[in-house]
């Protein structure tokens, strides 16, 4: 039997426990059906990584691996794959319903894979599968913000929690859209990165959101995307978005949402789950891979830039808890990536 290391759980503890993530040799898979085999090179680390390692009671017989961001190389392709071969170089953020990449070899459905931008290492690379597709299919498919700028003259939107990573690729991807970009940044050094994306305007998330709007000029903005404390900034959102906006959400409130807020304004609502398409198998699971092609092709011709934040060494389980007590501690501004195993 061949085998592989990789990073794994069999307890769900909190990150301090060094039982929360553990170096473990498992068996190497082998491709299938439409199935890659890639060789890892580089991954990243995101907060669905910490939302599926929270502790609770269950206790795996085989070790669960998390991980859902990869750079690396085919290795092997099964027998039904036609958009890629050994030796391609790929990118991808794979599936919540299967293993997870932090392992030396990974498989996963081409559908949902990309070629990696030749122009970035796989460090690089690595930072941006998972928030390109959430930023992008937050924007283009649920919000349904048009990509033509001349369509989004004078229309703004506000991302609330604009440092991290779906932040930073979403005001990059607004800013080629045509809309103003208002990024929520409460440090310094948040402010500086949130501006370096792109964003033409910076509010404090700590403090009432309208009031600081309508200090830069804007009575209400047609486009809200809340990344992170959804409940927090609520009342807050339904103050600040126009009559007939669009507000999309992406993390778990841990109580119900009142949406009677929006009703007088007659305000849509979406969710943006990256892994729908993946989980539910669904007939347009194929747009990922190309939705990822053209993120490439932006990154190459420097339309688009990596989010890479640091590099914080070698894929292990000690390297791991540490990227995961960072992500924990809702202060990491980009992303965090690991590289190559020991």
């Amino acid at each position: 039997m061949d085998t592989m290391k990789a990073v794994g759980l069999t307890q769900y503890l909190p990150i301090e426990n060094p039982k929360s993530l553990v170096d473990v040799v498992i068996e190497k898979p082998k491709a299938s059906g439409r199935d890659i085999l890639v060789k890892v090179v580089a991954i990243s680390v995101n907060p669905v990584d910490t939302k599926v390692r929270a502790p609770n009671d269950r206790v795996e017989e085989v070790p669960k691996i998390l991980g859902w961001d990869v750079a690396g190389i085919v290795e092997e392709a099964g027998p039904d794959c036609s958009l890629f071969r050994p030796g391609d170089e790929v990118f991808y953020a794979g599936s919540i319903a299967r293993q997870g990449g932090n392992s030396e070899y990974h498989l996963v459905d081409e559908r949902i894979v990309g070629n990696k931008p030749a122009s970035l290492n796989f460090a690089e690379a690595a930072a941006l599968p998972l928030t390109s597709i959430t930023a992008w299919e937050a924007l283009f498919t649920r919000m349904l913000i048009s990509q033509d700028p001349n369509s989004n003259k004078g229309k703004a939107l506000l991302i609330i929690g604009a440092a991290g990573g779906v932040g930073s690729i979403a005001t990059q991807l607004a800013k080629q859209a045509g809309l103003t970009v208002i990024g929520t940044a409460s440090r310094p050094e948040t402010v500086d990165w949130v501006k370096s994306m792109g964003a033409d305007y910076t509010i404090n998330h700590h403090d009432p959101l309208l009031p600081q709007l309508q200090a830069i000029g804007f009575q209400n903005v047609p486009y809200i995307f809340c990344v992170n404390a959804l409940e927090k900034h609520w009342a807050g959102i339904s103050e600040a978005v126009s009559p007939q906006g669009v507000v999309c959400a992406i993390d778990d409130p841990t109580s119900p949402l009142d949406l009677t807020l929006l009703k007088q304004k007659s305000v849509t609502f979406v969710w943006e789950f990256m892994f729908t398409r993946s989980l539910y198998e669904t007939d347009d699971m194929i747009e990922q891979h190309r939705l990822l092609n053209r993120i490439a092709d932006a990154v190459d011709h420097q339309k688009l830039k990596t989010t890479l934040a640091e590099v914080l060494g070698p894929i292990s389980a000690e390297n791991l808890r540490q990227s995961h007590k960072l992500l924990e501690s809702n202060r990491t501004i980009g992303k965090v990536v690991l590289e190559g195993f020991v």
